[in-house]
């Protein structure tokens, strides 16, 4: 898991051959246009998906993990407290892993919460269980997906 301000975005670019372009997306007028349908940057390889809505509780949030998407979760508005854990650790499966979905819930506890707030960035790999949009309020952000 990494978190930082999308002004240091360029120390990331080596971990992975289309974060250059993931965050030059997040910094264009298209990301914090972007409404409900997912936004076609590079095919599978890097599309980006807005969410708006009110957060949830951090007894409501389930831990979930990706296989072979790299998340990076850019919050335009509100604070997104996440919740973390490896997720060698996660052992309470609620869901299964679903192929076509990419996901697997867990009820695990995460270790860690961290304050995500606008003009900031997370970014989980496989190897990250997160539990993300829990808030009091309503949060906007953009979720890029990056293909491993």
């Amino acid at each position: 898991m990494i978190i930082d301000v999308i002004e240091n975005a360029e120390k990331y670019l080596p971990l992975n051959p289309r974060f250059a372009e993931a965050f030059r997306y997040l910094r264009s007028p298209a990301a914090s246009a972007l409404t409900s349908a997912p936004a076609d940057i590079d095919g599978e390889n890097l599309y980006a998906i807005a969410s708006r809505k009110p957060g949830k509780r951090k007894s409501e949030a389930k831990l979930e993990v990706h296989r072979k998407y790299v998340d990076i979760h850019y919050v335009l508005a509100g604070v997104d407290s996440m919740g973390w854990k490896p997720a060698r650790k996660c052992s309470d499966l609620l869901s299964p892993f679903d192929e076509e979905k990419d996901t697997a819930l867990f009820n695990d506890e995460p270790l860690l919460w961290c304050d995500i707030p606008p003009g900031s960035f997370a970014i989980f790999f496989p190897e990250d269980a997160h539990a993300p949009m829990v808030s009091d309020g309503e949060i906007h952000k953009i979720i890029l997906k990056v293909a491993v």
